[in-house]
């Protein structure tokens, strides 16, 4: 007599029907989703609200936590300056949050057992919601200057960013930038307005005259947009600044 074979999926679903009705169980399981759903609402809530930028940190497990995802704020600083950006509170954030992040959000909350405030972003001014005066990453504080990454989305910053942006740092970039494009631009006057002028002397009177035309357009420019140097407006929350 030959023995019939065992269908290993209808043993599995004869086990479980014996245990919960297939009614039960879809009830069950969609009281799951609604709860991780409500969840996952509360958090977008929180990051869309945002926390008072006093809070200095989440109670979060040391022994939890990646050694490669705490960084202290005079890192991010010098990161926000260098390639000019903004580290706001995520209520100024107006780019789409993708759920990947509120994911990541989501089961660092679960793993830690603790609920986590005062999320802030470094992103370029364009995605944030600034009030007049390419690559978001997302933190928590945990205390003492240090912030914990919990996701970051979005292309990569394009790698000239940072030389676009180095005249921008602070007051002395500035100078020494204009001076460099004034030094060249008396060579390009020179040869096309005073090409028989070739003396040193009148190159560097002609040089003098091109650097505080420079000086004078650059921060006419800056004053009358209301711009400030990145040292200065890396944490600001003003457009104009």
């Amino acid at each position: 007599m030959l023995l019939e074979r065992v269908n290993l999926r209808d043993r599995l679903e004869s086990l479980r029907n014996k245990e919960i009705p297939e009614e039960s169980l879809l009830a069950e399981v969609r009281k799951i989703f609604e709860a991780e759903e409500k969840k996952e609402e509360e958090i977008l809530e929180r990051l869309q609200n945002g926390d008072p930028d006093d809070i200095d940190g989440n109670e979060l497990n040391i022994d939890l936590l990646e050694s490669n995802r705490i960084f202290h704020i005079s890192q991010i600083k010098k990161l926000c300056v260098d390639y000019r950006l903004r580290f706001l509170n995520t209520r100024y954030f107006k780019g789409e949050l993708p759920g990947e992040a509120i994911i990541a959000i989501k089961d660092l909350e679960r793993i830690h057992k603790s609920t986590l405030r005062g999320f802030r972003l470094i992103a370029p001014a364009k995605y944030f919601r600034l009030e007049n005066a390419d690559d978001p990453i997302l933190f928590a504080p945990i205390g003492n200057g240090y912030f914990y990454l919990i996701h970051k989305w979005g292309k990569d910053i394009h790698p000239l960013r940072k030389i676009k942006m180095w005249p921008l740092r602070n007051l002395e970039n500035l100078i020494v930038f204009s001076f460099f494009l004034s030094f060249f631009l008396t060579f390009g006057i020179r040869e096309v307005f005073f090409s028989t002028y070739q003396e040193t002397s009148q190159f560097l009177i002609l040089f003098m005259y091109t650097f505080k035309s420079v000086i004078a357009l650059t921060f006419f420019y800056g004053i009358s947009l209301g711009k400030n140097f990145s040292s200065g407006n890396w944490n600001s929350k003003f457009y104009n600044a």
